[in-house]
């Protein structure tokens, strides 16, 4: 029987499929992609604009516990994202200026934590960006189990180690290195869409007659 830990190795990253979607707003890849795609309730603690795209290295803790969010902090490389399920609870900060000036030292350009966290003016302070569900003073618990670079449940996002983690100052999506290229693709055609709505605009010529269109389906 399992004694609840589990420990697997970092995925390496897919470097191409990162630069393909790094330039992309996440809600632009979120609507591309049938806008399922992205997590609910979690938030930039930064005060300044955040934006940061990278490799998953994925956590889940039990509640109020960050033993192996310790432990996944030694295996970040330049260009991770640690990415932790702390199960929504919002009791014990999972994540302080401590852990989060380790990832930054070893490389890591953000950090996701579906929990709360603590010491919020330091990430400002570090320009380092993290998204989270809340705040708490209350420090964790130390002592297990979890698992590292298992699929983890983010906010209502399934997010695998490995996968592309897009974060801005709407929130977090994350894609499959497989599919990175193709959803690349469908962001420029979407933000080319958006361009040129915000483009008629300025210029006077918005059109919005697919209102009348879609009230005539309804019977109105």
């Amino acid at each position: 029987m399992s004694n609840g830990f589990e420990i697997n190795d970092r995925v390496p990253p897919s470097l191409e499929g990162i630069k393909a979607l790094a330039q992309f707003p996440t809600s632009i890849l979120c609507d591309a992609t049938g806008r399922m795609i992205g997590t609910n309730g979690l938030l930039p603690v930064n005060k300044s604009p955040v934006t940061a795209c990278g490799n998953a290295v994925t956590v889940k803790v039990r509640s109020g516990d960050n033993l192996l969010i310790h432990l996944a902090l030694r295996m970040l490389q330049p260009g991770d994202v640690l990415v932790v399920d702390g199960e929504g609870d919002l009791t014990r900060a999972l994540f302080g200026e401590i852990m989060m000036s380790v990832a930054k030292a070893k490389g890591a350009v953000a950090a996701v934590i579906d929990g709360a966290i603590r010491d919020v003016n330091a990430f400002e302070n570090a320009q380092f960006p993290c998204w989270a569900r809340g705040i708490n003073l209350r420090g964790p618990y130390k002592e297990g189990p979890g698992a590292l670079n298992i699929p983890v449940s983010i906010g209502g996002l399934i997010i695998n180690p490995g996968d592309i983690v897009l974060g801005d100052s709407d929130g977090i999506v994350a894609f499959h290195p497989s599919l990175a290229l193709e959803v690349a693709q469908l962001g420029e055609k979407k933000l080319a869409q958006e361009t040129a709505t915000l483009k008629s605009i300025r210029d006077g010529s918005y059109n919005d007659s697919w209102i009348d269109g879609v009230l005539k389906q309804k019977g109105c």
